[in-house]
């Protein structure tokens, strides 16, 4: 599959990585073992990697650059700001709220270039919409960061497709994040054919529901008392054990493909348009070749539609996510 485009500068391979549960959210992983899996996504022509201030505090973004310094020509970081971090005595920790003043802007990509020990970011995206600060003033930021050369490209995440308007009004927006896949379609309204007519590329986190919709997960005791799921609606253990069915259905179709349950869903979204990248996580090298291989696998358009209502929010109970985060998303 040829590489595709996030705005008018970046040309990307098809399937990005999600580096957040290396360190962050899911009970991370040794750094080892870490920097290995970034090496071989980079062997696989993997060149989107994702990251975010957020995700430790820190401690991502610290360990995305170690592990890309000696690969830096091969690929391209993104990475996010926005939410309320601050330092304590004992590191730093996030508070309630939105930051996208423009001061916290600029001093979050100057600490994010330091952590990621990189000369400029590639993309770099606002993680929440922040309902205090106009638009004008976060992008005006935001590009002033690209006229100085600390900055490639722009990007939003979790946008309404009003908001990636105005932002794109003030400078052109590379790129789109918002969660999208078999479960979770809220983009399909309005926010993808927005980026398609403005020209902006979308790039789905979450693609495999979480990991969910691979079929691994089976009950919410798998998850470690830390994970991040276990306050998510659709990982109550009712929500799961009828969200079940479904995957069940989804594995049985991909076993007459002679592919995982986890391609179809990741194939399905990767198929919604040229201009979409998805940045499934992985851990685990085996599940990163997997992922990697859907590039190459083919699905009809009946394929896709069957597919599509095997695994659907029809087909599906529980919320994304709680009310309170739920109300940070899609402004």
């Amino acid at each position: 599959m040829q590489h595709r485009k996030l705005g008018s500068e970046l040309e990307i391979f098809p399937i990005g990585l999600g580096c957040m549960g290396m360190s962050h959210a899911y009970g991370g992983q040794d750094e080892k073992d870490a920097i290995a899996t970034l090496h071989r996504a980079v062997e696989l022509g993997v060149t989107l990697f994702d990251t975010a201030e957020v995700y430790g505090p820190f401690t991502n973004e610290v360990l995305v650059g170690k592990g890309l310094k000696p690969l830096r020509d091969k690929v391209r970081i993104a990475t996010k700001f926005g939410f309320n971090i601050v330092e304590t005595q004992d590191g730093p920790k996030q508070e309630p709220g939105l930051n996208s003043r423009p001061e916290n802007v600029r001093k979050v990509a100057e600490a994010s270039l330091k952590r990621l020990g990189i000369e400029v970011i590639d993309l770099f995206y606002q993680h929440r919409v922040d309902p205090d600060v106009p638009f004008e003033e976060t992008v005006g930021a935001m590009a002033d960061l690209v006229k100085e050369g600390k900055v490639r490209t722009l990007g939003l995440s979790e946008a309404s497709a009003a908001s990636i308007r105005r932002a794109h009004a003030v400078h052109p927006i590379a790129a789109v994040q918002s969660e999208y896949s078999l479960w979770t379609r809220d983009p399909e309204a309005e926010v993808l054919p927005t980026c398609r007519e403005l020209g902006i590329g979308f790039v789905p986190f979450s693609p495999l529901g979480r990991g969910f919709l691979t079929g691994a997960i089976t009950s919410a005791d798998q998850l470690g008392e830390k994970d991040f799921r276990r306050g998510l609606p659709r990982f109550e253990e009712e929500n799961l054990k009828r969200n079940l069915a479904a995957v069940a259905d989804l594995q049985a179709f991909a076993a007459t493909k002679g592919v995982s349950a986890a391609q179809l869903a990741l194939g399905w979204v990767l198929h919604q348009g040229d201009f979409i990248v998805p940045i499934p996580g992985s851990r685990k090298i085996a599940n990163l070749e997997q992922n990697v291989a859907v590039a190459s696998i083919a699905l009809s358009a009946d394929d896709l539609a069957r597919i599509g209502r095997i695994v659907s929010p029809e087909t599906t109970s529980g919320e994304r996510y709680s009310q309170a985060m739920q109300q940070q998303a899609n402004r």
